[in-house]
């Protein structure tokens, strides 16, 4: 969610269309001039893929809410349609913003996930939490009748967000305010608190492994997934559910980004206002939802016959350390990460032919991201790349999740959803971004994006499985 639209919070024009700061309108927060440096790469003759299995990762379960419904393969065939989930609010009155518009997702049930006391107390961003990730573990198969095949003392969760329970804490606020501290409802910490969600599910389903959340802002899932299958490989888990989850389509959710000037207010016409790498493009969109994956080593999921559905091979997280919104303009902190990521999956850059890229149609991230991954690819010819965000939004702390199952979903059908809105591309992109129409494409290697404010950057790599 890099490079906010604002003249408050970037620093004056660039002189560089990777935006080169020289000051900023915040008398305390300077950004540094990047050095002159180039990413490490290892000094390895060939990358080596992990062989063993109890090191090797596999993804065995897949579990979303979304704007399209909480079927994965529902979410990808409307992907695959290029079918915009983008719409005007009505959850509130939002005609006063000058965004009223945003992936808003409508007609939630819980019902057979959560019960109907709990359902209606909990935030909504616990309640996408427990449904994705008990819709992960049936995908798994290890519903609540099968949940014997696994050792749940070895069986973790791992499942992250950016802004946690928003509406509860936004309540609680009201509640102090207007009536005093004896009505704020003692739910007001419990729901609003980040680690929630991963506790909440972890009681639900008895799993007592490593449990807690990651927050790096839009980077969070990619963080929880490389977290998740690190605590795999050294052995520490069996299994682990991890991902993100975000619910802040509220008043203050929205007024907050408005007030960053980050969001498109293309209000007239919303299904088209994410338009990642079009010249035309205005600001992102906010979406929300959940997403998140069943991990397990290859050696357990092969004992207990899992359905494997493709492999993660590897990932990386690392810091600008530059800018609390913007991205560094040499790229440095996104092609070091990327770099690091493909290391740790044993994989060559010559390899990866396809990019679920972070691209949240900001004016300055789009192209960052691309002249970083540029760094790294030296031949964008042989590489496609797409948005999911152009039709869901952007999804916060939950992007990675869902932009992962997107991923997932285009190695096992050897397809591409396309990234809609591509009217007016930006020419110094040259990647084929799959506008506008699905594409037929065998994934060999392919790589998720995710970066978010503070500099966080996250990528993580994913193949189809061969034994």
């Amino acid at each position: 969610m890099q490079a906010l639209q604002s003249s408050s919070l970037r620093p004056s024009p660039p002189t560089h269309p990777f935006l080169k700061p020289t000051t900023h309108q915040f008398t305390n927060v300077k950004p540094l001039k990047p050095k002159k440096l180039t990413p490490f790469i290892s000094a390895s003759s060939a990358p080596t893929r992990e062989k063993d299995p109890k090191k090797r990762v596999v993804i065995t379960g897949m579990g979303l809410v979304s704007v399209f419904g909480n079927d994965v393969d529902a979410y990808y065939d409307k992907l695959l349609a290029g079918e915009s989930g983008i719409s005007l609010i009505d959850r509130f009155d939002a005609s006063k913003f000058p965004t009223r518009f945003g992936g808003q997702i409508r007609g939630f049930k819980a019902e057979g996930y959560i019960d109907g006391k709990n359902d209606r107390r909990l935030d909504d961003c616990l309640r996408y939490c427990i449904v994705a990730g008990k819709k992960a573990l049936e995908n798994a198969d290890l519903g609540t009748d099968r949940d014997k095949k696994i050792n749940k003392e070895r069986a973790g969760v791992l499942v992250g967000t950016g802004m946690g329970g928003l509406t509860v804490f936004s309540d609680g606020v009201q509640a102090l305010i207007e009536k005093g501290h004896r009505k704020i409802t003692p739910f007001f910490i419990p729901y609003a608190i980040t680690n929630m969600g991963s506790a909440l599910l972890a009681i639900d389903v008895g799993f007592m492994g490593p449990n807690y959340s990651i927050s790096t802002a839009c980077a969070t899932s990619n963080y929880c997934f490389y977290a998740a299958a690190n605590h795999i490989r050294r052995g520490e888990a069996d299994l682990m559910i991890a991902g993100g989850t975000e619910a802040a389509m509220i008043p203050i959710g929205l007024g907050g980004f408005v007030a960053c000037r980050a969001l498109s207010q293309r209000n007239d016409d919303p299904q088209t206002a994410s338009r990642p790498w079009d010249k035309d493009r205005d600001g992102f969109v906010m979406g929300e939802g959940a997403g998140v994956l069943v991990m397990e080593s290859l050696e357990h999921a092969m004992k207990r016959g899992a359905p494997i559905i493709a492999e993660y091979l590897g990932g990386a997280v690392n810091c600008d350390a530059y800018h609390m919104t913007d991205p560094r303009a040499d790229g440095l902190g996104v092609s070091s990460c990327i770099l690091s990521s493909l290391e740790d999956a044993g994989v060559s850059p010559e390899e990866v032919n396809y990019i679920n890229a972070h691209a949240t149609s900001t004016i300055v991230g789009d192209l960052a991201e691309v002249n970083a991954v540029k760094k790294v690819f030296k031949n964008p010819s042989e590489i496609k790349m797409n948005a999911t965000k152009s039709m869901i939004g952007h999804c916060l702390g939950a992007a990675g999740g869902l932009e992962a199952i997107a991923t997932v979903k285009a190695i096992t059908t050897g397809w591409l959803h396309p990234s809609i809105n591509q009217f007016n591309p930006e020419p110094s992109v040259e990647f084929d971004t799959v506008a506008n129409k699905k594409q037929q494409h065998e994934v060999n290697v392919a790589i998720s994006n995710s970066f978010g404010f503070g500099g966080h950057n996250s990528v993580v790599v994913f193949s189809a499985f061969k034994p």
